[in-house]
């Protein structure tokens, strides 16, 4: 039996001289290893969550959707609409498209509630509370006024630039928002017709006004 033990003795020497070399290697001080600080990785930039883009006006239905061509009322319906009691909207993007016919501009909103309106047909237009002058470059301006409107930090939506110009199509010379004030805002439609037959009309999923202006085909 002494012969024996004698013949184990390097065997357990070694190898406590290995395990002392392997706590060395990974750098072991003989603590737990589930302290996160040595056995968590360091995260990495592929780890890191990347904030959703905020959503903008060209990603609502496009100016021309088989939507608004199909829910068109007749032209000259011009009567004023009406907010709805829980009305809570921002003026988000203001588009133009170019149609067989007429010109269509899209007033996009988002919010609670649906928007009430009103268009005024003038030979100049002036916003409204500065009274600066409004030039679109036209002989005559539309101005649709949309109501029950609230501010971004009210709505949680992103308005539009107040002053934004959108580009004209062929009666539609241009566009202009004016802002967000005591819960209405203009959006301004300059003319190269000033007697343009023109209707007005809502659209929901997502909310927008739509404002149709036909043009002469002669």
């Amino acid at each position: 039996m002494t012969r024996s033990r004698t013949a184990r003795r390097p065997l357990l020497a070694g190898t406590a001289v290995l395990a002392l070399a392997l706590v060395a290697a990974c750098g072991g001080d003989g603590t737990s290893g589930d302290d996160p600080s040595t056995t968590a990785p360091a995260p990495t930039a592929s780890a890191t969550a990347t904030p959703s883009p905020t959503p903008s006006a060209s990603a609502t239905a496009p100016v021309d959707d088989a939507e608004a061509d199909a829910a068109a009322p007749d032209w000259g319906t011009t009567g004023d609409g009406e907010a709805s009691a829980d009305a809570l909207l921002t003026v988000s993007g203001v588009r133009l498209g170019t149609h067989l016919g007429y010109d269509r501009v899209v007033v996009d909103l988002g919010g609670t509630g649906t928007p009430g309106w009103h268009v005024e047909r003038s030979a100049t237009a002036a916003e409204d509370p500065t009274g600066d002058a409004v030039d679109l470059g036209g002989d005559a301006v539309l101005t649709l006024y949309v109501t029950g409107l609230g501010y971004p930090f009210d709505t949680g939506v992103e308005e539009l630039q107040p002053g934004t110009r959108g580009p004209g199509g062929t009666v539609v010379t241009g566009t202009e928002y004016s802002g967000t004030f005591e819960a209405q805002a203009q959006v301004f439609l300059g003319l190269t017709d000033p007697e343009a037959p023109y209707r007005v009309f809502l659209l929901q999923d997502p909310v927008r006004l739509v404002v149709d202006v036909q043009r002469s085909m002669a």
